[in-house]
């Protein structure tokens, strides 16, 4: 081990962009929420430091105030050229005297970000 120890600062110096980028979970910029016939449009804007496949921005979702999923957007691919961005998800059906919610964005590797955001539908 001592041996290779000269190794030791360049591997955590190659390892530094990787951690950094798996410590930033993805944030919701914007959400605009508009009701359309029974149900509701949500537009959600993020930002991930997505570097391709194997770490992305891959979905969101909307829920209630005590955490009950109501809807949910599933992002099919990496956006590493297109940050932020913004993906819509039609017909979310809210229960009925609802005047506030929460978009809580998720990452392929880190799971659910904290807080999740909340957004009032007046």
């Amino acid at each position: 081990m001592t041996r290779y120890r000269h190794l030791l600062p360049a591997c955590l110096a190659a390892a530094l962009p990787a951690l950094s980028a798996a410590a930033d979970p993805p944030v919701v910029e914007k959400a605009q929420v508009r009701e359309r016939g029974g149900g509701w449009r949500f537009d959600v804007t993020l930002r991930h430091p997505d570097t391709g496949w194997e770490h992305y921005a891959d979905g969101w979702r909307v829920l209630d105030i005590n955490g009950v999923e109501l809807g949910m957007r599933v992002l099919h691919h990496p956006h590493e050229t297109e940050q932020p961005f913004t993906r819509s998800l039609d017909g979310v059906v809210l229960p009925r005297g609802v005047t506030r919610v929460q978009v809580q964005a998720r990452c392929s590797v880190d799971g659910w970000a904290e807080p999740p955001v909340a957004v009032d539908l007046r």
